[in-house]
């Protein structure tokens, strides 16, 4: 008799747990609990991967400080390139030949901010008037550095805005680049909607295009612009240094979900950009995480 109450017991709580779990699942969205079930990671994977980027953002730090060649090689992805804060671009074997010095390795008044999105990372480091990001991706051996790219903000605001022109086909409309698969191309279209919004200073059409962490730095702007910062001038017909220019080169890389967005360009006034975006795939649009721009100084302006 014992027994059969203490497994009538048994059962009771088995139900009951059984019951809050379905509850619980009831009242999560059907394509949420789908999603959850088959690709959402889990909170100590996510929690692994940031700590490893930030392990290896430290070291890339160290070795570049040191300049540590050995060390550093050892963190740099096969496609990394080196941009300093004239505008230079160096591959790896570049960099690792002739190491530049860093703009700012992040002194106590700098301030950082790191995200993962997969298998990309960003740290981001702002120290005054000089931006660094650091763009890492996740390969089998572990986080590399795929891309550093330097910027120096204008001591006072800019008098110009180099821009597209009256016209705005290229990046508007069409671009020097056709997308591989359907990733890059809802890249693209974001992109394009985005820098059409901006050239109509669309506040409302632009804010659906960036995510809530955007960050960008120009060199021809005084600051780094946040997206309620940059969606205000965009409301009041402001640019603020930052402003859609016609695309040269350009070069996606895929990572899934997120996308890394390579390119030169060249605005009406001033001197070309290298620029470096990174999208990501959130609630079904493609969404631009941050921008980077640097103003390649061994090139003619153009007037």
């Amino acid at each position: 008799m014992k027994n059969f109450v203490v497994g009538i017991f048994a059962a009771v709580l088995f139900c009951a747990a059984m019951t809050a779990e379905v509850v619980a699942a009831g009242n999560m969205p059907v394509a949420a609990r789908g999603a959850e079930a088959r690709s959402a990671p889990s909170l100590g994977t996510v929690a692994a991967d940031d700590q490893a980027l930030a392990k290896a953002d430290q070291s890339f730090v160290a070795a570049a400080g040191k300049a540590d060649k050995a060390a550093l090689g050892k963190l740099l992805d096969a496609s990394f390139e080196w941009t300093d804060v004239d505008g230079k671009t160096l591959t790896r074997a570049g960099a690792l030949q002739d190491l530049p010095k860093l703009l700012t390795s992040g002194g106590s008044g700098a301030q950082m901010t790191t995200h993962t999105y997969g298998e990309v990372g960003l740290v981001r480091v702002d120290d005054g008037l000089a931006h660094v990001l650091r763009v890492w991706v996740k390969r089998p051996a572990g986080w590399k550095a795929m891309v550093y790219q330097e910027v120096r903000s204008l001591a006072a605001p800019p008098t110009v805005t180099p821009g597209t022109g009256k016209d705005c086909d290229n990046p508007c409309k069409s671009l020097p680049y056709q997308p591989k698969n359907d990733a890059e191309r809802g890249a693209i279209d974001s992109y394009m909607g985005l820098e059409t919004a901006s050239v109509a200073h669309d506040s409302p059409s632009w804010g659906p295009h960036v995510a809530d962490e955007f960050a960008a730095a120009s060199s021809y702007s005084n600051k780094l612009l946040t997206k309620p910062e940059r969606m205000a001038e965009l409301a009041k017909s402001q640019m603020a240094g930052l402003a859609p220019t016609p695309a040269v080169t350009m070069r996606l890389v895929d990572f899934g979900d997120t996308i890394v967005m390579l390119s030169k360009q060249q605005p009406t006034l001033g001197k070309p950009l290298h620029i470096t975006r990174v999208w990501t795939k959130r609630d079904g649009n493609w969404v631009i995480l941050v921008a980077f721009q640097t103003a390649i100084q061994a090139e003619s302006a153009k007037s």
